[in-house]
């Protein structure tokens, strides 16, 4: 499990855009996670998003494994259908740009970036 002075947790800190959204297979479909403008903000380990009224989409914690290849994340939502859940991902971070692969819980951790089913990618950039 990863810890808050992780180098990776530490870039990670702050607000991010989504960007692009991949649900198994299909680019940008109508998500109930993310709406137009909506922000993700994260602080320690935890997450939350928001739209640009303010309304919580999603919110909860992750743990991750930067020395993995791929980099490995496990996400773990508070509220919404998968509450609990413990989501496998993998994630690449490269300056201002963030991607994750996740699957359902119970499927393999994703090693490729590119959804297959029961996978979603999300690409987000950094906000001031």
């Amino acid at each position: 499990m990863s810890s808050i002075s992780d180098p990776d947790v530490q870039a990670l800190q702050g607000k991010w855009e989504q960007t692009s959204l991949e649900d198994s297979g299909v680019l940008n479909p109508v998500d109930a996670h993310s709406a137009p403008g909506a922000i993700t903000t994260i602080s320690g380990d935890r997450f939350e998003v928001k739209t640009v009224s303010g309304e919580v989409l999603l919110a909860g914690r992750f743990f991750l494994d930067s020395t993995a290849v791929p980099k490995r994340m496990t996400w773990v939502d508070a509220i919404g259908e998968d509450a609990g859940k413990l989501l496998p991902a993998s994630y690449r971070l490269e300056g201002d740009v963030f991607v994750f692969i996740a699957a359902d819980e119970g499927l393999p951790r994703p090693t490729v970036f590119s959804t297959g089913p029961g996978q979603t990618m999300r690409t987000f950039v950094r906000r001031a």
